[in-house]
């Protein structure tokens, strides 16, 4: 890390992990429940049934994938607040707009998987009511899934962006701190 590249592990489990949650995102929307309306002819009451519920275990792995790359990107950079100083310039600019942007795209594609997994989850069993001329069942609309999945690709996109900035800031710090300690010399008398 010490010439401003960054560590190729650390970009490479951030894509994984993301490309993971957007796999995981894409199968939810492509899995995502259904439901008919069926009516019970002997009490005369209308309930729906509903395809598989694995959309919802799709999106909270997606969710729980994006949330460990961000985790272990925030725990390098130790969330850019701690650790070594960023040298200032346009590396540290551009490490502070990424860092932000990648923080607000990750908060809307988690809101997205997990409203989404929560309105899938969610299902009408049961109506009393005799003429429901205008019930219907209740499921998730098309596109919280893919909205997800859009936001996690940015979201990568983002991260792999603030860690190159966050390390060439981080390593002109360390080179302007070397370059200035180096010429106070304290040489002992004899």
């Amino acid at each position: 890390m010490g010439d401003g590249k960054g560590s190729t592990l650390v970009h490479l489990l951030v894509v994984v992990l993301c490309l993971v949650a957007f796999g995981f995102a894409i199968a939810a929307e492509r899995r995502r429940s259904i439901g008919t309306l069926h009516k019970d002819e002997t009490s005369n009451a209308t309930y729906c049934i509903y395809s598989s519920d694995v959309a919802t275990g799709y999106a909270v792995g997606a969710f729980l994938f994006l949330l460990s790359g961000e985790t272990l990107l925030m725990g390098v950079t130790k969330c850019m607040c701690f650790g070594r100083p960023l040298a200032p310039g346009g590396n540290r600019a551009w490490t502070i707009i990424y860092f932000v942007s990648s923080w607000a795209t990750f908060l809307v594609a988690e809101a997205c998987l997990v409203a989404g997994a929560k309105k899938n989850a969610y299902h009408t069993k049961y109506r009393d009511i005799i003429y429901a001329h205008d019930f219907s069942c209740e499921t998730l609309r098309k596109g919280v899934f893919i909205a997800g999945a859009v936001f996690v690709v940015v979201t990568m996109i983002l991260n792999v962006y603030f860690y190159m900035y966050f390390t060439k800031a981080t390593a002109q710090a360390a080179k302007k701190a070397n370059r200035a300690s180096s010429t106070v010399g304290m040489a002992g008398y004899a």
